[in-house]
């Protein structure tokens, strides 16, 4: 039973069925679309609707105050590890399934499904938080041609209980509030349709956006300098370290998306050279464009006028420190190009979360985890359309009820403990393979992966308690899955 539970996939044969499967996937995208999906993924709700929380804190931790910035470095270096491992695995195992897959070969069966649930976490539920963030902002954007919507179908239940009177005067239903985020739901609901027809179009359709969102945090910046006061980074760490860590594990969210590069491996011409590059050259530039936003941001509004604003305002950082430097008569013209910004940002990141999550539930089907139809490709568009339809409505129907802290945190969770689990694959298979030709190799090996898991663990230290039982409950649940459908119908398992 153990050592079924824990056999391993042979990489070879899992090269082999990708080529043979019925179920197979077009390689369109080239480095440049590599490149771009993964600065499409990681600049996005992080930069744009965390560094608020992360610079403030909340009820369950401090927050870094202009120290921020220590907190991007911190969260970029734990990335880095991950980064360079996931790199080698990539160009090594160019197959669909990210860490799941990698997991299957290395740590085996048992792992591999909890890796696989897990992923989940990073992919669909961080879209829910990335659509409620895309909600603000669009809210915040449409507003400035008059267009206001009501705070009944933009807010999520929990959330309007704390703006107040919103409760009271939403509309009610035999005397029950009617409050949801219908512009979560109805982005999430375009974007899936997108995806369905094709991976080429949607990546370039992100290339696009990329440029655009990377042009608007240019103008954020050369607007926001002129206001920049640097006795607001005084004192400069007002909570100390504890500070700097809680604000690493938050803005943790902005950096998860360089890892959905691997899941659009199988997509790739040539995935040996382009993966590697897409994912380290993503995350290197993007570290870049964080430092400096938060130099800026953290520039122009004290910490000490930052904690004492609402949760809602927090979430909208950008244009909350835009509104607060108060530039004259062109404010609502600035604040207007960064809300629009944000849009463009946060739907690429819906896009490639989007794009992502289908293909982890392709790969776990293809290997008997998951019933077959998560595994249909669609004959005309080529596409996982099933898993693609259904991820979609999964996060379309959670993002009109739940809070974006609540899946910030757990998204930060799941998404560690998968990058944890593939810094130990390359352990084991540089033991258990030495030989094996690596098209990209993790230096200083075992050094970086070791640091990799160290540095990962000590950011699930800085997320609250309750993030670490609701990330159990949700391992919990997959057990049952698995124990329940899975161990029975891998095709693994029955090949033994």
């Amino acid at each position: 039973m153990l050592s079924r539970l824990f056999k391993t996939k042979d990489l070879d044969a899992i090269m082999h069925d990708s080529e043979v499967s019925e179920h197979k996937l077009k390689r369109v995208l080239g480095a440049f679309d590599v490149v771009m999906l993964g600065i499409g993924a990681i600049v996005g709700a992080g930069i744009f609707a965390t560094i608020g929380t992360a610079a403030a804190g909340d009820l369950a931790r401090p927050g870094a105050g202009p120290a921020l910035i220590l907190s991007f470095v911190l969260t970029a270096v734990a990335c880095g590890f991950a980064a360079l491992c996931y790199a080698e695995f990539a160009a090594m195992v160019p197959i669909s399934g990210s860490a799941y897959t990698y997991s299957y070969a290395t740590l085996g069966e048992l792992v591999a499904w909890i890796i696989g649930w897990d992923l989940i976490i990073e992919y669909a539920i961080g879209n829910v938080a990335v659509a409620i963030s895309w909600g603000n902002y669009f809210k915040t954007f449409v507003a400035g041609f008059g267009l206001i919507i009501p705070d009944w179908l933009s807010t999520d239940y929990r959330t309007a209980g704390h703006i107040p009177g919103l409760l009271e005067s939403a509309p009610h239903l035999l005397g029950v509030p009617i409050v949801f985020n219908l512009l979560a739901f109805g982005i999430v609901s375009l974007i899936t349709i997108v995806l369905v027809i094709g991976i080429r179009e949607s990546a370039s359709m992100t290339s696009i956006m990329v440029m655009l969102k990377l042009l608007v945090l240019g103008f954020f910046v050369f607007i926001g300098w002129k206001y920049v006061h640097t006795e607001n980074w005084h004192p400069f760490a007002p909570n100390g370290w504890a500070g700097i860590q809680a604000g690493a594990a938050i803005v943790f969210f902005a950096y998860i998306g360089f890892d959905a590069v691997s899941t659009v491996a199988e997509e790739v011409r040539n995935p040996q050279r382009d993966l590697p590059i897409g994912i380290i050259g993503s995350l290197i530039i993007c570290t870049v464009i964080y430092i400096v936003v938060a130099a800026v941001f953290t520039g122009i509004i004290p910490y000490s006028v930052l904690v004492k604003k609402l949760a809602t305002e927090q979430a909208e950082p950008l244009t909350m420190a835009l509104q607060y430097a108060d530039i004259g008569k062109w404010s609502n013209l600035f604040i207007g190009v960064v809300a629009f910004g944000s849009v463009i940002a946060h739907t690429a990141v819906l896009i490639v979360f989007q794009l992502g999550q289908p293909r982890i539930l392709f790969s776990m089907s293809r290997d008997g985890l998951l019933p077959p139809l998560f595994a249909k490709v669609h004959p005309k568009f080529q596409t996982p359309h099933i898993s693609t339809i259904l991820t979609g409505i999964f996060v379309a129907v959670l993002s009109m009820f739940f809070s974006i802290d609540e899946m910030v945190d757990l998204t930060n969770i799941g998404t560690l403990s998968a990058f944890m689990l593939v810094c130990a694959g390359i352990l084991i298979l540089r033991k258990r393979d030495p030989d094996r030709p690596r098209a990209f190799r993790t230096p200083f090996s075992p050094v970086v992966p070791v640091l990799g898991i160290l540095s990962c663990l000590y950011l699930v230290m800085g997320l609250p308690f309750i993030t670490v039982m609701r990330f159990f409950v949700w391992l919990a649940v997959g057990m049952i899955v698995y124990f329940s459908y899975g161990h029975s119908h891998s095709r693994l398992g029955n090949s033994l």
